[in-house]
């Protein structure tokens, strides 16, 4: 693990995406019964940053993904975290938490702990700037293996599918779990498209005072250089703490519960109101998918 000892949040410098990735989009999403079935290369079809890059050493390369979603997912008795929590709850530090339409995944957490002990919690937050990651304009970058994935708003997918202020968010991807993902815009009330556009804010701030001071934690107030650093408080936005909420939506007039990526940590949820299934497995460039959730072609 890499000895990170930076403790303060920073302005993030963004790669400008000026390069083509390296091949075409490839990408089939299928409802058959049970389940919805997506195919993807995992290359995006937008411009992406150059990759290697300073903060970010990486080339990116096409994938073979084969995944298999509940299409009818249901809401689970017990929240199922990305990240460890205060009352214990803990899920795998680098869970993906769903894929964009364009087959790319939305995984948000970091490999980065302070001091580079896990065993101490203190994740990196990839847009808190105090560990530079190399993130391009679509706030992505490349792991080993050379998986390009959205660690933050795809801005540049965003932008293809039409996000409007006056507009809800169309269909942005699909979670781990099921259940939709839409950007930044819904309705006001969550059960009348009638009552207008709004958009959406999460229900997380940052932790009042200081962290703990080392050997126990990288001290200094918390300011969003680590996951740790933000709190849920419910009722201060419009979302619950998996960043979702139970609401109408142009694809579903009927009512879904569907997750929001929020302009306001976490960006991308950090939690599941369902069961997911595990988006990995890629087996590195051009492998075959045998993660859980997936099935070998």
């Amino acid at each position: 693990m890499r000895q990170h000892r930076a403790k303060e949040a920073a302005a993030l410098t963004l790669v400008p995406a000026t390069e083509k990735p390296p091949g075409e989009n490839e990408v089939r999403i299928l409802r058959r019964g049970p389940s919805l079935d997506i195919t993807s290369n995992a290359l995006p079809d937008h411009l992406v940053g150059r990759f290697p890059n300073r903060g970010n050493p990486h080339h990116i390369e096409a994938q073979r993904y084969d995944f298999r979603l509940p299409a009818d997912p249901q809401p689970a008795a017990q929240t199922t975290w990305l990240h460890t929590q205060p009352a214990g709850e803990r899920g795998p530090p680098n869970m993906p938490f769903g894929i964009a339409l364009n087959g790319v995944l939305f995984d948000p957490g970091t490999a980065e702990f302070w001091q580079g002990d896990r065993a101490l919690g203190w994740n990196y937050e990839a847009l808190g700037g105090a560990v530079p990651l190399g993130l391009d304009a679509s706030h992505a970058h490349v792991q080993p293996g050379g998986v390009y994935h959205y660690h933050g708003l795809p801005t540049l997918l965003m932008d293809q599918l039409g996000l409007a202020a006056d507009q809800h968010s169309p269909l942005i991807g699909w979670a781990a779990d099921g259940f939709p993902i839409y950007a930044l815009r819904g309705y006001k009330d969550p059960q009348d498209p009638a009552s207008g556009m709004k958009t959406l804010r999460s229900s997380y701030d940052l932790k009042p005072g200081e962290r703990p001071r080392p050997p126990k934690g990288p001290g200094g107030p918390h300011d969003g250089a680590f996951v740790q650093d933000y709190v849920f408080i419910a009722g201060h936005g419009d979302l619950d703490e998996c960043n979702g909420r139970f609401c109408v939506t142009p694809d579903f007039p009927r009512g879904v519960y569907a997750y929001f990526l929020t302009a306001e940590w976490p960006v991308i949820p950090r939690a599941f109101r369902g069961t997911p299934v595990v988006l990995r497995g890629a087996g590195g460039p051009g492998g075959p998918g045998r993660g859980k959730g997936s099935r070998p072609r």
